[in-house]
């Protein structure tokens, strides 16, 4: 009969526990310097896009739902909560990235370097490099916030984040990042 409750405090513990660093991890941010990979929200069912999907045309690729963009919202909320400056934000082409960095931040620029690579190996070599320079070398009183894909950020971060999900990294320069930490929609 006391597994549960050890089990209970173990979990309270554990939710405790990231409370704490999101807690650290947005004092941080105040502070500005970092770049931000953030993965688009949630999207209707399925992996990557539709078979002859045309970039650009939201109709024909796999769109946030609703879900995606109330977590996109409450990440926004999060931010001016928080009093996280924010120097510039950067968005993949796909309409999925783009509703993501609209509705979190009311502002973006698309940066192909962002773009999926989900099937696209052969640019991958590219893209990560170009992320790398650009994000190594960030200094700015805000974060450099850049809306992306999974399938690209594990190859700037080798980290495979959820839908909706941030991966903080401080610039080290030379096209280096360090992992700060990471966090869900900010809630």
């Amino acid at each position: 009969m006391k597994w549960p409750g050890a089990a209970l405090a173990a979990l309270l513990w554990a939710c405790s526990a990231a409370a704490s660093a999101d807690a650290e991890l947005w004092r941080k941010l105040k502070d500005g310097g970092y770049v931000v990979l953030l993965r688009h929200g949630l999207t209707e069912p399925g992996v990557g896009d539709p078979p002859g999907f045309r970039l650009g045309d939201c109709k024909t690729e796999r769109n946030l739902n609703a879900q995606g963009r109330a977590e996109s919202q409450r990440l926004g909320e999060a931010f001016r909560r928080n009093k996280v400056p924010i120097a510039q934000v950067l968005s993949s082409e796909w309409c999925r990235c783009r509703d993501t960095a609209e509705l979190a931040f009311g502002r973006y620029e698309t940066w192909p370097a962002l773009n999926n690579l989900f099937g696209r190996h052969e640019n991958a070599a590219a893209q990560r490099s170009a992320i790398l320079e650009r994000a190594g070398r960030f200094r700015g009183a805000g974060n450099l916030i850049l809306v992306s894909h999974g399938s690209t950020i594990v190859q700037v971060a080798g980290i495979s984040p959820g839908m909706g999900e941030m991966v903080v990294m401080r610039p080290k320069g030379a096209g280096q990042l360090e992992l700060v930490g990471r966090m869900k929609d900010g809630t």
